[in-house]
């Protein structure tokens, strides 16, 4: 019913760039709170990046380790969530999965995965150094 695609992922080498895609079906982007998460290797889930929805004015927040490095994005024509990631680190190396809310506004630590309903596949991101 809901289907979230991710793409846009790859190996990099240390400082590169790459935008990852989260392509919605059956849910309208813009409309609900998104995430990004990612598991690093022998890691557990750990959020990225939020982004509320059209309650209000978008309100992103991004993990410490990203700010100043990751950018979320939407474009509502196309219904798809962005993150572009800069400066990429190889401790960004990780499965990265987008996340879908069924409410708009975003609460709770950005790690937890409860308010998620959603959730696209994973796509991988290397990093090397």
């Amino acid at each position: 019913q809901v289907q979230l695609v991710e793409s846009g992922g790859g190996s990099v080498q240390a400082g590169g760039s790459l935008r990852l895609s989260c392509a919605a079906s059956g849910y309208t982007v813009g409309r609900y709170c998104m995430a990004w998460f990612r598991q690093g290797p022998g890691k557990g889930r750990e959020g990225v990046a939020r982004i509320s929805g059209s309650a209000g004015s978008p309100v992103s927040i991004y993990r410490d380790s990203v700010k100043g490095r990751f950018t979320l994005s939407r474009d509502k024509e196309k219904n798809t969530l962005y993150l572009q990631m800069d400066s990429l680190k190889p401790d960004d190396t990780a499965i990265y999965y987008c996340a879908a809310a069924a409410r708009s506004g975003c609460y709770g630590p950005l790690s937890d995965t409860g308010p998620y309903d959603y959730w696209g596949q994973g796509i991988q991101v290397t990093v090397s150094s």
